[in-house]
């Protein structure tokens, strides 16, 4: 398929319009990532050696990566790594890929979080925690806080686990395996501010998504059932027995979910001070809602 002498810029130039001629989603930007991750190099160390002609051996590797990407496997499982709040992050097949919408969801903590402790440090829970990459994002920025971090899947909690030992941040995290809040229900009231990105895309869409998407990345994490709220009814309903009153719960939602799960959230009673913010692209995409004290306490 290739000459037998390639240099770097030169390869680049044909892996971008074969990525092109077969639908690849930026194609440019693939192979730049998966050339460089070839080489053991940054992407801009490829352009400082632009002229270096690559080993046959070095092709070789390449050349299995192209044919892994052409069969639509996403960059990020790969080349084994995403980046996430400056971060790159471990990423395998048991895991989402983060997206940089959910930053969003990780800016919006900060702004609940105190930067320094008071008297009594926080409690953060992150619900699905899958690599980690919320709330490793939230404690490097928010030292001397508590977090905790869930998800179902010992497999994800694995990798959550080598994240947080590769930014030290693996004595400062709780891991737990278990559904949602079973792993924590026992402790009553006990969280100042719960996190999470459910799974919130309908099973109808889920089905029509790229098979990027579809064919690798995990289902559990994305498939919210017939409407895709199926896992935000639960959080809206559990979430106030987790928190302390006057605590916060945040959650990522689809584009086009805000006018139902306001009304979920409206229903329950356990809530103020709820509002949805936006994404940097303009979408409603963070939900957040204040849990009220129960008439029993």
């Amino acid at each position: 398929m290739l000459p037998e002498t390639w240099t770097i810029l030169k390869l680049l130039k044909w892996t971008t319009a074969y990525f092109k001629s077969h639908q690849i989603e930026q194609p440019r930007a693939a192979a730049e990532i998966l050339l460089a991750h070839t080489l053991s190099v940054g992407r801009v160390g490829l352009y400082v050696q632009y002229n270096r002609p690559l080993e046959p051996r070095e092709l070789e590797v390449f050349k299995r990566f192209i044919q892994r990407r052409i069969q639509r496997e996403p960059v990020a499982y790969i080349v084994g790594k995403r980046e996430f709040w400056s971060m790159d992050l471990k990423m395998t097949s048991d895991v989402l890929i983060p997206r940089p919408e959910t930053e969003t969801l990780v800016e919006t903590a900060l702004t609940i979080v105190p930067a320094v402790p008071g008297p009594a440090p926080l409690r953060i829970l992150d619900l699905g925690t899958g690599s980690g990459a919320i709330v490793l994002a939230l404690a490097s920025e928010r030292t001397g806080h508590r977090f905790y971090a869930v998800d179902c899947s010992e497999k994800a909690l694995a990798v959550a686990q080598d994240n947080a030992r590769t930014y030290e941040l693996d004595r400062v995290i709780t891991f737990l395996q278990g559904n949602w809040f079973d792993p924590v229900r026992e402790q009553g009231r006990y969280y100042d501010v719960i996190v999470s990105n459910p799974p919130y895309v309908s099973t109808h869409e889920f089905a029509v998504l790229p098979p990027e998407i579809v064919q690798y990345e995990p289902r559990e994490a994305l498939d919210g059932g017939s409407d895709g709220l199926e896992t935000i009814r639960i959080i809206i309903r559990e979430a106030p027995d987790c928190l302390v009153p006057g605590g916060w719960l945040l959650f990522e939602i689809g584009n086009d979910q805000w006018v139902a799960v306001e009304k979920l959230i409206a229903r329950s009673g356990a809530y103020s001070d709820w509002a949805v913010i936006k994404d940097y692209g303009g979408h409603d995409r963070v939900v957040q809602a204040r849990a009220i004290a129960r008439k029993t306490e």
